[in-house]
């Protein structure tokens, strides 16, 4: 059997006790870095099975390996350093393999940085659409945006705290100013959300990286996220 198992994005609380039972009962872990898994197996006092590392580069090699495991019987854990396999972190190759040769696999649910930072964004929850990082090169980032300009889904992405002040801008000449959030290092103890229209949050990530990891959440194309439409609201509202 293969079980995909989410694992806590900061607060260690967060693992969920069928992911401990998984964890307990695996005879092969496969993981993005076995340092950090170990850490997590140590922290609840888990048993160490054999590990391997499952990572971007290796996916399709060790993929055939894990599949002839979990045929043979053994119990299989794939994880990654963070939240869900295969959302922005390595899995889906394996877990695509495991559907085509009919391998039977669950998912045991957990923590994810998209979920958790849409409800913290304070924006519209009905539709969203999650992209995993944009691109670096300024042309296909100016993309990356333009593929949602007239969409009116919420955005979310994730970010190098290197970066972010360049996606803002991106994200601001490309969809307008429009209300913002940029969730940091979520669940964590140095937890910080910052929210505003995209030329307020410009200024603060402009030029200063943060430390830690970053999602960041965009409004959709809907005038009432637009900082031109709040500007045409009167000042009071009637009585």
């Amino acid at each position: 059997m293969l079980h995909i198992v989410a694992t806590p994005i900061g607060n260690l609380s967060d693992l969920s006790p069928r992911a401990l039972d998984a964890l307990n009962a695996a005879d092969l872990i496969a993981c993005e870095d076995t340092r950090r898994t170990w850490a997590l197996l140590s922290a609840f006092d888990i048993p160490r099975p054999e590990l391997i590392s499952y990572r971007q580069g290796n996916e399709d090699r060790v993929a055939e390996r894990i599949i002839h495991a979990a045929q043979s019987g053994r119990n299989v854990v794939l994880c990654s350093d963070g939240g869900y396999p295969g959302i922005s972190d390595p899995g889906y190759r394996l877990i695509r393999r495991a559907a085509q040769a009919q391998l039977p696999y669950d998912v045991i649910p957990g923590v994810s940085a998209v979920d958790v930072a849409l409800l913290m964004s304070g924006l519209s929850t009905s539709s969203y659409t999650f992209k995993g990082f944009p691109p670096r090169k300024p042309g296909a980032l100016r993309r990356f945006f333009e593929e949602e300009k007239d969409l009116p889904h919420t955005l979310i992405c994730f970010e190098s705290p290197f970066r972010i002040g360049a996606a803002l801008n991106a994200a601001s000449e490309v969809l307008g100013d429009r209300e913002a959030a940029v969730c940091i290092e979520l669940t964590k103890a140095h937890e910080r959300v910052v929210r505003g229209f995209l030329s307020e949050l410009i200024p603060q990530f402009d030029t200063t990286p943060i430390k830690g990891e970053a999602t960041i959440v965009i409004a959709g194309n809907n005038p009432k996220f637009s900082n031109a439409f709040a500007q045409r609201l009167p000042l009071t509202l009637p009585c």
